[in-house]
């Protein structure tokens, strides 16, 4: 373990060797300098760990705490591996590729490896509530877990997330958006879980490419189709739904770097 004191901000880094993605994983853990004297928080997971000083986690966690615009809160980011486009994905469904044919394992690798690990090392703490977020293919892994256990977590934060994710090329002639984008499949296979919210980040920038000819890019397609696939669940896009569209956003650490305290205000304030 090394713990690393920023002012308001304490940062623990730890490895956990992991029988089911069989590798090392490093953990970075940030807590709230008086968080010995705190015995309720949520608990927030982030994928990309590797990428949180890009994101300035930090340095957004220093200020919310200091103004107080959000409560305290456990962040916990996880550092992704070589495998990272295998180990992302939707757990059970690869794409066109092959890949996300490890996210079972990534899924195993939380629910009965880490959340135990920091249940285990931070005992003093009860966490109130959990939640998973995470970028581009990070968010789509993230957005797969709380989908599938809305008994453990509770709000899923998407940034730029890769919700083409497709089980055939976009190219094929019988490519069709209804039937092979996978996440939105699993949405659509899905009930209504009563307290699940979502928080979904687009730039206007975040790429070119717009495979419908709408006018519109296709990260922003995809999210809002979801949002309506959510909707046709029974959530409310006013109140378990939250779209942030950024004008100059890009895909990019430094644009969801941005987004983030966004994310932390609504969901944790």
């Amino acid at each position: 373990m090394q713990t690393i004191r920023k002012e308001e901000v304490i940062h623990y880094k730890y490895i956990i060797i992991s029988t089911f993605l069989k590798r090392n994983v490093l953990i970075h853990v940030f807590l709230p300098k008086d968080y010995p004297g705190i015995k309720n928080m949520p608990l927030l997971l982030i994928n990309d760990g590797q990428n949180m000083e890009e994101v300035g986690l930090e340095k957004i966690l220093h200020g919310l705490f200091q103004t107080k615009e959000i409560n305290p809160i456990c962040c916990v980011a996880i550092e992704a591996g070589a495998d990272r486009k295998r180990e992302y994905g939707v757990a059970g469904v690869p794409d066109y590729l092959g890949f996300g044919n490890k996210a079972g394992f990534y899924v195993s690798f939380i629910m009965q490896e880490l959340l135990p690990f920091l249940q285990e090392t931070y005992p003093e703490i009860t966490f109130t509530q959990k939640s998973f977020a995470g970028f581009s293919l990070g968010g789509l892994s993230a957005l797969d877990i709380v989908w599938h256990y809305p008994e453990v977590f509770k709000i899923a934060g998407v940034f730029s997330g890769s919700l083409w994710w497709r089980s055939m090329d976009a190219k094929d002639i019988k490519y069709n958006d209804d039937q092979h984008r996978i996440m939105h499949n699993q949405i659509r296979k899905g009930k209504h879980y009563p307290g699940t919210k979502f928080f979904f980040q687009c730039g206007n920038m975040d790429e070119t490419q717009d495979r419908n000819n709408n006018g519109i890019i296709d990260s922003i397609d995809d999210t809002q189709d979801l949002i309506r696939d959510l909707e046709s669940k029974g959530y409310d896009k006013n109140k378990d739904i939250f779209y942030y569209e950024m004008p100059d956003g890009r895909h990019d650490m430094a644009s969801w770097g941005k987004a983030f305290p966004v994310f932390l205000k609504w969901g944790f304030s």
